[in-house]
């Protein structure tokens, strides 16, 4: 195969390929017209498409129509195809002003230039001189340049890529011009595929600046698979077809064999196009677009989320980012009344113009995440569907785990604050409960001490005072031991008047643990529990003793009353525990749990001994090294 004929094939390929990549611009701007903010840009688009068209069509028509030696006249076909390529220059112009539909100076210009080159080419085919006009070509190409100059100085506004994409593209056209002046053609397969093509730059600078979403996923991609699949056909034919044709001329002919030939050529790239597209998928995608890996964006919100606190923070985030990954402007999220219940696909509901990503969380609120403004009209393609979907229903499970969590610590508050409630009321009524029999006692003793010794008398009624004021006064749940030795001392000062001499009192607490603190009311009910059933049921009375040391282990408190009354306590062989201790027990069970207990015995002397374990703590409430214990 000669040079010349190279440069044919390369030719009505190239011709073949502009078919088809205009066709396919035409066919996505109708498919996907229809949004206002891109009305002016689908408008110059579409114009593109049909000069783009109307060249190609008119070069193929020339070239295929001459091989058959057709006397037609072919000038003016040829002046058609020529003035539609000198027409796109222009379009490009008019498409620099960023999506407005406005004329300006250089724009009436542009147009006036292809006009007048389109002319000529006319005059020329109607006077029979040689089509394309050289001179049409060369204004062509001056006005493609001083275009460029112009474009750079009267936008200096827009950003150096822009202004570069328009310049470029402008000197592409007018450099690629001088060839159909010089008229040499077939002297290089390379350059005829670049001059016949030189419109194709235009075209793709019109889509970046207009239609970027379109000119990267639904044009670009396309294209380049297009592109790599011609080439892959070139070249089986050039490397493989044509070589064994001419061998396969050089004796007996069978032309099954050669159509054979051509069609297993044919399957073979039909064959290899899905690894082509592929191919031009991650070339556009990672090259071009530098576009982020879906996969590892959700992989990266996942684990976002399961460190956010709140919906309103994974909403947020979910949003954010999505906005981010799909180059949107306007990005929000609300609630809705009703759940979306028609399958997975149906998240995510495209429109025109936003999305609106559907989040199915188990109960209501639902949400539903709405992203708007596409930067570039963009589309979504159907992995990026997926991917909403699938980070939709991320955010739902991340937020069915924050209402479960939430509801949770809501149960388990509630149910603090039940027990605290009860712990309240059980100390409310310790409070309310001063021992009826007590107090008819302590005023029965104050009465007969009125008769025999008024002094006394008057020393027992302040000593009930004094207990009667700080069992009532304090609201706090704890207290320090020694503020409830306090009252103890108070409560036995009183029963020491009734008994006399047949009560002894013994209190061995040193002054550090002295200020630890303990439920308030808790030693109360015990020593009471011991004059009720073990001192006042002795003819002789008895000795009452209390005791508070660490345990050697240093983790508890050990406090010990003790009584050498009756002998049976309160150890009732029904209700070992009575009503008072009863109550003591559940307290320490709501404070402590496991940590605390009450405990009754009969030592070897016959004396009752009531026991009292509690964690050590500090009198704030943290626990505290052992302290050194001290016999008073």
């Amino acid at each position: 195969m000669n040079s010349l004929n190279a440069a044919l094939l390369v030719n009505c390929i190239g011709f073949a390929v502009g078919m088809a990549l205009y066709g396919l611009l035409g066919a996505m701007v109708l498919q996907h017209r229809g949004q206002e903010r891109a009305r002016f840009a689908h408008k110059l688009l579409l114009v593109t498409s049909l000069l783009g068209l109307i060249w190609n069509v008119g070069e193929m028509s020339v070239f295929v129509l001459g091989d058959f030696g057709t006397s037609a006249n072919l000038a003016f076909l040829t002046a058609t195809a020529y003035s539609a390529l000198g027409f796109l220059p222009s379009v490009v112009v008019h498409s620099a002003q960023n999506g407005e539909a406005r004329w300006t100076p250089l724009t009436y210009i542009a147009y006036a230039v292809s006009s007048f080159a389109a002319t000529l080419h006319f005059v020329a085919a109607a006077s029979g001189s040689v089509v394309p006009s050289s001179f049409g070509l060369m204004v062509l190409i001056l006005g493609a340049v001083s275009l460029a100059v112009g474009l750079v100085f009267v936008y200096f506004r827009q950003t150096l890529t822009q202004r570069a994409i328009w310049t470029t593209a402008l000197l592409i056209f007018a450099v690629s011009g001088l060839h159909f002046v010089d008229k040499r053609e077939g002297s290089s397969w390379l350059i005829e595929l670049v001059a016949h093509q030189s419109s194709l730059p235009l075209a793709l600078a019109i889509l970046y600046q207009n239609y970027r979403f379109a000119f990267a996923d639904l044009f670009l991609k396309r294209a380049v698979s297009l592109i790599l699949l011609s080439m892959v056909a070139f070249g089986l034919y050039v490397l493989v077809a044509a070589p064994l044709l001419r061998y396969h001329e050089t004796h007996d002919r069978n032309d099954v064999l050669a159509i054979s030939l051509i069609l297993i050529l044919w399957i073979a790239t039909a064959l290899v196009y899905p690894s082509l597209h592929r191919l031009a998928v991650l070339f556009v995608d990672k090259v071009v677009l530098q576009r982020i890996d879906y996969a590892q964006l959700q992989t990266e919100l996942t684990e976002t989320f399961e460190n956010l606190g709140s919906s309103n923070d994974v909403l947020d985030v979910a949003s954010g980012r999505l906005a981010e990954a799909l180059t949107s402007e306007g990005s929000k999220w609300y609630e809705i009344a009703e759940r979306h219940d028609r399958g997975t696909a149906t998240f995510v509901d495209f429109q025109p113009d936003r999305v609106e990503v559907f989040v199915p969380t188990a109960e209501p609120p639902y949400f539903q995440i709405e992203l708007s403004k596409f930067h570039g009209g963009r589309r979504l393609l159907s992995d990026e569907i997926t991917m909403l979907a699938s980070i939709s229903l991320a955010a739902a499970r991340r937020i069915d785990a924050l209402r479960v969590i939430h509801e949770r610590c809501e149960q388990e508050y509630r149910e603090q604050e039940i027990s605290k409630l009860a712990a309240e009321a059980q100390l409310t009524a310790l409070r309310a409960q001063v021992n009826p029999h007590f107090l008819f006692n302590a005023l029965t003793t104050i009465g007969y001490l009125i008769r025999s010794s008024p002094e006394r008398a008057f020393e027992t009624l302040l000593q009930l005072t004094r207990l009667l004021r700080g069992v009532l006064r304090s609201s706090d749940e704890f207290c320090t031991l020694g503020e409830e030795l306090k009252i103890i001392e108070s409560y036995l000062d009183i029963e020491k008047a009734r008994f006399e001499e047949r009560l002894t009192v013994e209190i061995d607490v040193s002054d550090e643990i002295a200020k630890m603190r303990i439920p308030a009311l808790i030693l109360q009910p015990i020593v009471e529990n011991a004059i009720k059933h073990g001192i006042s049921e002795n003819r002789s009375g008895g000795h009452i003793g209390i005791s508070a040391e660490i345990d050697d282990a240093g983790e508890k408190l050990v406090i010990e009353v003790s009584d050498t009354g009756s002998g049976k306590g309160d150890l009732d062989v029904d209700e070992p525990y009575g009503v008072g201790l009863s109550n003591v027990r559940g307290r320490l069970r709501s404070y402590y749990g496991p940590d605390a207990g009450l405990g009754l015995e009969i030592d070897e002397n016959g004396h009752t001994v009531a026991t009292i374990t509690l964690p050590v703590t500090s009198p704030t409430g943290r626990k505290t090294s052992r302290p050194k214990v001290a016999r008073i």
